[in-house]
This record gives C-alpha cells, sequence and structure tokens, in this order.
C-alpha cells in the first residue's frame, strides 16, 4: 500500500494505491462516512490482482474539506477525474459504495474520462419525489460527535452491529476524518439529486450488488432499474446489510467474480 497525496480540480485530494502498476486499474470511490483507510483490507485483497485506487472524496480522510467546497455529484465526479488525468490512470475500471456509487453512476454518464466497466455497491436509491435514504442524518452526526468525544470503538457498535473489533476502531478512528459539512450537504444531496436520469445512459458493463438485508435498495427499486436499463446485471450479497464488505467480505468477492 502506497498513499499519494496530490492537487487535482484545485484542491488536496489524497488516496491509497494498492497493486502493481502494470495490473488492471481499478478505482473505488467510497461512501459518505467512508474514508479511503476503512476500504483498506479490500484494496489489500483486491490489489493482487488490480492496481487498486481508493480515493478520500473531497471533505473526507486527508483530502480538502470544508465549508468552502461544494458536496454535489458533479463536484465529486469532477474530482475523481481530474485525479484520474494527472495520476495517468488508464481506462479503470469503477467501483462504488453507496454515495460512491452514486457518483460513479454520474461519472459513468458524463463519460470524461474513460472506464471500462462499473460496479454499483447498494447506491441510494432515494431523490427527487421518492422516499427518504433509510439512514437519518442524525445518525451520522451522532457517529461523527462519538468519534470525536471517545477513545473506546465499542461505542460505535449501536451504528454498525456486528462488525469485528478492527474494523470498528478503523472507523472510529477516521470518522474524525469527515467534515460535517460534507456529510450534511451530502446527505441532503440523496435527496434532491437525481440518478434515476442518469442509468439509462450507462453503456458501458455494469452490475448491481445490492445487500440481501440492506433495505437501502428494494425490490421495487431492483426492477425500476432493470426497467430504466437492461443491460445492468445484478448480483446479491444475500447475508449481508448496507455494508457488505465489513459484514460479509467472502460474498461480497464472490458478487464481483466473473465480472470485473
Amino acid at each position: 500500500m502506497t498513499r499519494q497525496t496530490l492537487t487535482a480540480d484545485g484542491i488536496r485530494q489524497s488516496y491509497l494505491q494498492y497493486g502493481a502498476p502494470d495490473l488492471p486499474a481499478l478505482l473505488l470511490p467510497p461512501g459518505i462516512t467512508s474514508p479511503a483507510q476503512t476500504w483498506a483490507f479490500v484494496g489489500e485483497r483486491l490489489g493482487v490482482r488490480y492496481r487498486t485506487i481508493i480515493p478520500d472524496l473531497r471533505g473526507r480522510g486527508l483530502s480538502e474539506g470544508g465549508a468552502h467546497l461544494a458536496y454535489d455529484l458533479d463536484s465529486y465526479a469532477a474530482d475523481i477525474e481530474a485525479l484520474v488525468a494527472t495520476i495517468g490512470l488508464l481506462a479503470p475500471a469503477l467501483m462504488g459504495h453507496s454515495m460512491g456509487a452514486r457518483i460513479a453512476i454520474r461519472l459513468a454518464r458524463q463519460g470524461i474520462c474513460e472506464v471500462v466497466r462499473a460496479v454499483l455497491i447498494d447506491p441510494p436509491m432515494s431523490g427527487p419525489g421518492r422516499r427518504l435514504y433509510p439512514t437519518d442524518l442524525s445518525c451520522f452526526l451522532d457517529s461523527l460527535a462519538l468519534a470525536h468525544q471517545s477513545t473506546d470503538p465499542s461505542v460505535l457498535k449501536p451504528f454498525v452491529p456486528g462488525w469485528s473489533e478492527k474494523h470498528l476502531r478503523t472507523r472510529l478512528e477516521w470518522l474524525r476524518r469527515c467534515d460535517r459539512h460534507a456529510v450534511i450537504a451530502s446527505h441532503a444531496g440523496f435527496h434532491t439529486e437525481d440518478i434515476h436520469a442518469d442509468l439509462p445512459h450507462l453503456t458501458l458493463p455494469t452490475r448491481l450488488v445490492i445487500a440481501g438485508r440492506g433495505g437501502v435498495v428494494s425490490e421495487e427499486d431492483v426492477a425500476e432499474i432493470g426497467a430504466l436499463n437492461a443491460r445492468i446485471e445484478l448480483r446479491t450479497v444475500i447475508g449481508a446489510g448496507h455494508m457488505s464488505p465489513w459484514e460479509d467480505e467472502q460474498g461480497f468477492v464472490e458478487a464481483l467474480e466473473g465480472f470485473l
């Protein structure tokens, strides 16, 4: 693993890299409160087969944050486009989780940087005129506050039950590096930004990976996605909730097989 920090899209961006430079490239934008380091265990596993890049999205980890930045899908996508160009990442596969999946959808639709295929892991399907995202903003803000107040990782167990001590400790440490402005604005974006309009325009091979007991992507959502774009494949991590890599790592990896 190496960590790099550079300026791209006019802001400081930091990212983790796994795997040799000559391997096929894989770009992994994380979710709303998941700095790159929380995905390190996945990066280590995927880095055996792919040059895996996991960015700290703006307002997370060691990337630039603050109230002076915008936290909408177009801004996140522009950051990733600039990062890909700056480091010379050639034709990566794209794999986004939760908010990162929404960013991946927007990025793939825009088509500004060449992406060969996309994996969308449990994207929030909320949007204008749709049902609310199932996790309330207060839940995110409460976990952020606890991360700043406590050094005991068990305080996060109510938010992510069943996680290992190792994953809880990593999450506690890196939640402190999630900008409150970024979280608030991004959660609002779950309800004001429309990814459904983007889905029919995805022409690259795409796989939707949903959590069997997550509640973020419903059966009705799956049917609508299929109606909007019949080319999108579906896989389910049956025993996992929304944070599937942490809850069923092997099931999560198996859901990627035969696609990447």
